[in-house]
C-alpha cells in the first residue's frame, strides 16, 4: 500500500475476480486506510435503526452476516458487512453487498452464487444505496442462546468486545476514542441457532434498540 500515491496493489497467484477484490481484499486496505487516516476500524457490520448507526461485533460463526442479511430482508438499511469504520461519531459507508455461507444463503432464500471467493463458497446479496456517513449509535454483540435475549452488556465486558475486534490488533493511535466508544448504548444479543426463530429475535432487537 502506498499511502503517499493513495494506491494499494495485490500480487495474487493468478488475475482475481471483481467479486473478490471487493472483498475479501478491500477489507485489509480499508483496515490500514483508517488507521493512517486517524479513523477507528473495526472487525464487525453494521446497520441503521433508532436515528442512528449500531455496529454488529462478534467471532467467526457467530452469524455477522446472517443477521445482517436477514435484517436486508426485512427493509432495515445497512452500513457494513464486513469492516465498519468510524470517524469520531459518525459510521462510514462500506460496499455495499453481504457476502453469506451456502447454508444461510439457502435458508434467507437470498443472495447470488460467486463460488469459491477467498477461502470459501460465497453466496452475495445487492444492498441499496446509503449516506456516505451517518451518525453512530452504539454497539451490539452477538452469541447464540436457547431463546432470543437482549441485555445491556456491562464494564469492562465493552472494553473487551471492542479491542479483540480491531480490524487493525495494533495499539489504538487515541486509547481515549475507543473508551469514548465503550461509553456509548452496548448490547448482548443472543438469538437461537435455529433459523425459524430469526424474525422474531430481530424484532425483539429492533423493539429494544428504538426505544
Amino acid at each position: 500500500m502506498d499511502r503517499h500515491g493513495g494506491v494499494a496493489t495485490f500480487t495474487l497467484p493468478g488475475t482475481p475476480a471483481v467479486s473478490a477484490l471487493l472483498h475479501p481484499h478491500l477489507a485489509a486496505v480499508a483496515a490500514v486506510w483508517a488507521h493512517w487516516g486517524g479513523q477507528d476500524g473495526f472487525h464487525a457490520g453494521a446497520f441503521l435503526a433508532g436515528g442512528g448507526v449500531w455496529g454488529v461485533l462478534g467471532d467467526k460463526g457467530s452469524g455477522k452476516s446472517s443477521t445482517l442479511a436477514a435484517l436486508a430482508r426485512r427493509g432495515v438499511a445497512i452500513v457494513s458487512d464486513d469492516v465498519l469504520v468510524l470517524d469520531g461519531r459518525s459510521a462510514l459507508a462500506g460496499p455495499r453487498s453481504i457476502d453469506l455461507r451456502t447454508d444461510a444463503a439457502d435458508q434467507l432464500g437470498i443472495g447470488e452464487p460467486l463460488g469459491v471467493v477467498g477461502e470459501r463458497e460465497r453466496w452475495r446479496i445487492g444492498l441499496e444505496p446509503i449516506e456516505p456517513e451517518l451518525p453512530f449509535r452504539g454497539w451490539i454483540t452477538l452469541r447464540w442462546s436457547d431463546e432470543p435475549v437482549i441485555r445491556p452488556l456491562e464494564g469492562a465486558g465493552r472494553l473487551r468486545q471492542l479491542l479483540a475486534n480491531r480490524a487493525l490488533l495494533i495499539p489504538p493511535r487515541a486509547p481515549s476514542a475507543v473508551f469514548d466508544l465503550a461509553g456509548l448504548p452496548f448490547f448482548e444479543f443472543g438469538r437461537p441457532r435455529h433459523w425459524d426463530a430469526i424474525d422474531t429475535a430481530l424484532e425483539q432487537l429492533l423493539d429494544a434498540i428504538s426505544d
